[in-house]
C-alpha cells in the first residue's frame, strides 16, 4: 500500500466472488455472496421516484443536510422504536447510504488511537471504516450455541474502557444475525457512561427479527438517551438498495459535526431518492410491509438451515445471512467457498479479514435466491464436499 491508511484494511471478498459470478454469466448459479434481495421496494417508494424524475428540485445538491421530509421521516421513525422525540432540524443528517453514515459518524467521534468496541463475527465493512477513521478495533466475541449466537452483556461492557471513544453495535448483526437486547445496552450504559464513550446504533436491519419482537433501541434507556448515534438506511428493511439514503440521528451537538463530517466526505445523499424513502418510512402500512418481507426472508433462511442441516451452520436470529464453520469440515472458508463455485455453482463469501473469527466461516446470504432455488444446496453442497 502507498498510505499507511490502508495498510491493515483488506478487501472484503464479496466484490471478487461477484465479479466472477457476473463473469460466468449462468442463471443456473445460486447467488448467495452479496447483501442484494429480490424482494420487491414497497410501491409507493417506486412511484415516488419516477415522479421525481421530473421534479427539477429533487436533480439538487440542496439542501445538503437532506430534504426535511426525509428528515421528518427518519426522525419520526427513529421517535417511534426509541421512544424519543427528535428534532429534524438539528438532530438529523441525510447520508448515501448506512454505511456513509457509520463513516461519517467514527470520523465525528474518535480520535487516531483510540478504540472501537465491536462483537465479533462481525462485517468486514465495518471494522475497515474503524480502521480507516484511525480507530483501533477491540473485539468483544459472540458465541456459536446450538440455538445460534450469544454475547454475553458484561463482556461487551468490560471491554469499554479509558481509551474507548465509542462502541459500535448492530442488531440483527452482520453477518451472524446476533440480536442484542435490553439486558446487552443496560450493561453498556454504565459503562459508556463511566468512560464518557459513544454508542454508535447501525440500525440497518432492526426490523428484520425472526422471533417476531419489536427492535430494541439502545436509545430508550435513560442512560444512554444522550449517547447513541442512530445510523439507519433504506437498503435492507425497505429494499431501496440502489437508492443510497440513509440517516443519521442523535444528539444536536454531536450531529453537527456529523453534519459538517458529510459536508466534507461524500457531501450529500441522492437527490431523486429522498422523497421515495421518506414515502416509504411514512406509509400507513410501513412496518406491516416490513413484517412480509421479514417473513419471506425467515422463510429462505428456514429452507437453508433444513438444507445444510448435515452441516455445520449456526442459526441466525434475523437479517439476511448466515454463517457456515468450516473448521469441522477440515476446510478453510476460501477453499470451501472455491470448491462450491467450481463444482456447484454456489457463489458465496469467505470471511478471511472479516475481524478475528472471520478464518473459520463462510458467509451465506438468504436473501437474494427464492425457496424453490434453495432447495437444491444440499444437493450442491454434497457435489462440492460430500
Amino acid at each position: 500500500m502507498t498510505v499507511s491508511r490502508l495498510r491493515d484494511i483488506p478487501g472484503i471478498g464479496v466484490d471478487v466472488v461477484g465479479d466472477a459470478a457476473d463473469a460466468v454469466a449462468d442463471p443456473d448459479f445460486l447467488r448467495l455472496e452479496n447483501l442484494d434481495t429480490d424482494v420487491r421496494p414497497p410501491t409507493v417508494a417506486v412511484t415516488s421516484t419516477r415522479a421525481a424524475i421530473d421534479d427539477d428540485a429533487a436533480n439538487s445538491y440542496l439542501p445538503f443536510q437532506g430534504h426535511r421530509s426525509l428528515r421528518s421521516a427518519a426522525t419520526a421513525h427513529v421517535g417511534r422504536i426509541a421512544g424519543r422525540r427528535f428534532d429534524p432540524g438539528t438532530e438529523c443528517v441525510s447520508v448515501a447510504g448506512g454505511l456513509n453514515g457509520i463513516f461519517n459518524a467514527l470520523l465525528a467521534t474518535v480520535e487516531p488511537g483510540q478504540e472501537v468496541v465491536l462483537v465479533d463475527p462481525i462485517y468486514a465493512g465495518l471494522v475497515n471504516r474503524v480502521r480507516l477513521a484511525g480507530g483501533v478495533p477491540r473485539f468483544v466475541p459472540a458465541r456459536a450455541t446450538p440455538d445460534g449466537w450469544s454475547v454475553d452483556p458484561q463482556c461487551l461492557a468490560s471491554a469499554v474502557g479509558p481509551d474507548t471513544a465509542a462502541v459500535l453495535m448492530m442488531g440483527p448483526a452482520m453477518p451472524s444475525g446476533l440480536v442484542l437486547d435490553t439486558q446487552h445496552w443496560s450493561a453498556l450504559s454504565d459503562a459508556c457512561e463511566r468512560h464518557n464513550a459513544w454508542l454508535i446504533y447501525d440500525a440497518a436491519m432492526e426490523r428484520i427479527r425472526f422471533d417476531g419482537r419489536r427492535p430494541s433501541h439502545p436509545a430508550a434507556h435513560d442512560g444512554l438517551a444522550g449517547r447513541t448515534i442512530t445510523v439507519g438506511s433504506a437498503s435492507k428493511e425497505l429494499r431501496l438498495i440502489g437508492w443510497r439514503v440513509g440517516w443519521v440521528v442523535g444528539p444536536a451537538d454531536i450531529l453537527a459535526d456529523i453534519k459538517l463530517v458529510g459536508l466534507t466526505n461524500v457531501v450529500c445523499q441522492v437527490g431523486l431518492a429522498q422523497g421515495a424513502v421518506a414515502a416509504a418510512l411514512d406509509a400507513p402500512d410501513a412496518d406491516a410491509d416490513v413484517a412480509a418481507a421479514t417473513r419471506e426472508w425467515q422463510r429462505r433462511c428456514d429452507t437453508i438451515l433444513n438444507q445444510l442441516s448435515d452441516y455445520p451452520i449456526i442459526r441466525p436470529h434475523g437479517g439476511w445471512s448466515l454463517l457456515v464453520d468450516t473448521r469441522p469440515l477440515g476446510l478453510t472458508p476460501t477453499a470451501l467457498a472455491r470448491l462450491l463455485f467450481d463444482r456447484a455453482k454456489v457463489a458465496a463469501t469467505a470471511m478471511d479479514g472479516w475481524g478475528p473469527s472471520g478464518e473459520h466461516y463462510l458467509r451465506i446470504v438468504f436473501a437474494n435466491e427464492p425457496v424453490e432455488r434453495l432447495t437444491s444446496l444440499a444437493d450442491r453442497f454434497r457435489q462440492a464436499i460430500g
